[in-house]
C-alpha cells in the first residue's frame, strides 16, 4: 500500500483514538483535527502525528486541516437527543463535504451504521441522520468510502459496554422486546481493518458497504454468549412488549452507568433488524485467512484486555499502545467494566528507601503488620471454601521479585523502591489487585495504597460491598503501619560498612 496523508476527525473518540496507530503502523502519514488538542497530549503516538487545532464545522479549520491530505476519515457523529440533532448533522457534513471538494481530497472514509431496510421516515432520528451524512458526503464528488456497521464488540465502544453490564449485573431480567431483534455484530479489530483497507479502495468506487461479523444473533442471544465466554451463568430473560425506547433507555441507564443521552440511540437502532444485506467490501479488503473474528472470540479479547490491560491503564493514567481492544485513557470513565476500589494515602517524613524497605518484607513470616489478625481470618476464610490461604507463606522474607508468592497473592509488578503490586489468588467471584505506590517529595515520601477489584457478575459487586467493612479496618491499619515502620526503620547514611 503506497503511503497516504490521512486526516482523522474523532481521534479522541472510541474508534478514532484506535485507528492513528493502525494507520502509523501502516506507514501511512497522520493529521489530525481536535477541538481540544490537549486531550491528545499523553497519547504514545503524539510525536508522531500533527495537530491541527479546529472545529469541523469550521470551514477554515478544515482547509487547513486537509491541506495535502489524501484520504479524510469522518468519524464524527452525535451519539445524543435534541430535535436540532439532525440539523446540526447536515451542517457539518455538508461544511465536510464542501472542503474536501475544495482541497482537492482523493477520498473520505465514513463510518456509519447498518442501517435497517426501512423508508427513510420510520428510521429512527439517529439512524436516518447516519444514513443522510453518507449522501451529504457523497454529494462532494470526492470518492466516499461508507463503511455501515452495527453493534461494535471491544472494550470502550458504547454498544459493548451496554451488552457488558446488562449481562454481568442481571443475572434474571424482564426485557423489552427488541431483545429478540436480529443483529450482525463486529468486532473493533476488523472494523479498523476495513477502515485502514479503504484508503486502497480505487478511486473510482464510491458507495456504502455493509460491515459485519460472521454470526447473525438476537441481543439476547449475545448476552447469553457474552455471560459464557465471561464465565457467568446462563440469565433468565423474560422479553416483554410494554417498555417503548424512552422507558427502556431509562432502564438502561438505571441498571448500567451508560448515561441515557447514550443508551437511546442504542436502543432505538436495535429496535429493528440489522442485518448484512450484501458482502461487497471483501473484493477490495479480502477476509483473513482465518475469516472474520467470531463474537465469542471478539469478548475474549476484549474481556482478556479489560482485566490486564485496562486495570492498570485506569490506575496509572498511562496511555497504551497495542491491540485495538486495549483500553485508552481518554475511553469513558463507565467503560471497561466496574473497577471497585478502596485507596489511603499517607505522608511520612521517611525516605522511599526506607518505605520500599517494609513493603518489601510484608507478608509470609513477617506477616501483614497491624492488619494480621483481621488478614489471618480473611485467610482463614478463603481456606473454608477451598483456597490457599495464608499457608503458602514467601519464597524469600527479605525480597519479592515478580513472579514470586506472597500468601495468597503473587507479585505481579515489582519497581524497587517505587511500585509494588500484587494479584490475588484467594477464592472470590472476581479479579483483585492491591498496590503501594512510592512517591518522594520534598520533606519525605508520600505512599498511595490501592485495592481494586474487577468483580463477576452480581455476585461479584455482592461480594464487594460485603467485605467493604472488613476492608474499612484493614487497609487504614495496614497503610499505617508501614508508616510507622517506615519511620523507626534506619536510613542509609546510619549504616556503616565494615
Amino acid at each position: 500500500m503506497i503511503p497516504s496523508t490521512c486526516l482523522v476527525t474523532g481521534a479522541t473518540g472510541y474508534v478514532g483514538g484506535r485507528l492513528v496507530p493502525q494507520l502509523l503502523s501502516e506507514g501511512h502519514r497522520v493529521r489530525l483535527l481536535a477541538r481540544h488538542p490537549e486531550r491528545l497530549r499523553d497519547r504514545p503516538w503524539i510525536s508522531q502525528v500533527e495537530v491541527v487545532a479546529g472545529d469541523a464545522a469550521d470551514p477554515d479549520a478544515l482547509a487547513r486541516a486537509m491541506d495535502g491530505a489524501d484520504v479524510a476519515y469522518y468519524l464524527l457523529h452525535s451519539i445524543q437527543e435534541g430535535a436540532g440533532l439532525e440539523a446540526a448533522e447536515r451542517v457539518i457534513a455538508e461544511t465536510f463535504a464542501s472542503a474536501a471538494r475544495a482541497s482537492g481530497l482523493r477520498r473520505i472514509v465514513y463510518l456509519g451504521g447498518l442501517a435497517p431496510d426501512l423508508p427513510r421516515d420510520e428510521m429512527s432520528p439517529h439512524m436516518r441522520s447516519r444514513v443522510d451524512v453518507g449522501n451529504y458526503l457523497r454529494s462532494s464528488g470526492v470518492s466516499v468510502v461508507e463503511l455501515r456497521a452495527a453493534v461494535i464488540i471491544g472494550s470502550g465502544s458504547a454498544s459493548f459496554e451496554m451488552l457488558r453490564y446488562l449481562t454481568e449485573r442481571l443475572p434474571a431480567m424482564v426485557t423489552p422486546r427488541w431483545v429478540r431483534c436480529r443483529t450482525q455484530p463486529i468486532a473493533i479489530r476488523d472494523v479498523l481493518r476495513y477502515l485502514v483497507g479503504a484508503i486502497a479502495i480505487p478511486d473510482d468506487v464510491s458507495r456504502a458497504f455493509d460491515i459485519g461479523g460472521p454470526e447473525v444473533m438476537t441481543y439476547e442471544q449475545m448476552m447469553q454468549r457474552y455471560a459464557s465466554v465471561a464465565g457467568l451463568r446462563k440469565r433468565i430473560i423474560l422479553p416483554i412488549n410494554v417498555l417503548s425506547p424512552g422507558l427502556s433507555s431509562h432502564w438502561v441507564n438505571v441498571v448500567t452507568p451508560v448515561p441515557r443521552s447514550i443508551a437511546r440511540p442504542l436502543v432505538e437502532s436495535l429496535r429493528h433488524e440489522s442485518v448484512c444485506r450484501e458482502h461487497d467490501i471483501a473484493q477490495y479488503v479480502p477476509d483473513p485467512n482465518g475469516g472474520l473474528l467470531p463474537f465469542d472470540e471478539a469478548v475474549r479479547l476484549a474481556l482478556t484486555r479489560i482485566r490486564d490491560a485496562d486495570v492498570v491503564t485506569r490506575w496509572s493514567g498511562a496511555s497504551v499502545l497495542g491491540a485495538p481492544s486495549d483500553p485508552l485513557p481518554s475511553d469513558p470513565d463507565w467503560a471497561g467494566g466496574s473497577l471497585l476500589e478502596d485507596v489511603r494515602v499517607r505522608t511520612t517524613r521517611a525516605t522511599p528507601e526506607q518505605v520500599w524497605q517494609v513493603l518489601e518484607r510484608i507478608g509470609g513470616e513477617n506477616g501483614w503488620y497491624s492488619a494480621g489478625i483481621l488478614w489471618k481470618a480473611r485467610g482463614l476464610a478463603d481456606r473454608l471454601i477451598g483456597g490457599v490461604g495464608l499457608r503458602r507463606g514467601r519464597r524469600d522474607p527479605n525480597v519479592l521479585v515478580v513472579g514470586d508468592v506472597v500468601d495468597f497473592w503473587r507479585v505481579e509488578e515489582c519497581q524497587e523502591p517505587t511500585l509494588l503490586r500484587l494479584r490475588a489468588e484467594m477464592r472470590n467471584p472476581g479479579l483483585a489487585w492491591l498496590e503501594w505506590r512510592v512517591e518522594p517529595t520534598e520533606n519525605g515520601t508520600r505512599l498511595r495504597q490501592r485495592a481494586v477489584f474487577f468483580p463477576r457478575g452480581l455476585a461479584g459487586q455482592a461480594y464487594w460491598w460485603s467485605v467493604s467493612p472488613f476492608h474499612s479496618l484493614v487497609f487504614p491499619r495496614m497503610i499505617g503501619s508501614i508508616v510507622e515502620q517506615a519511620e523507626s526503620a534506619p536510613r542509609p547514611s546510619d549504616t556503616i560498612t565494615l
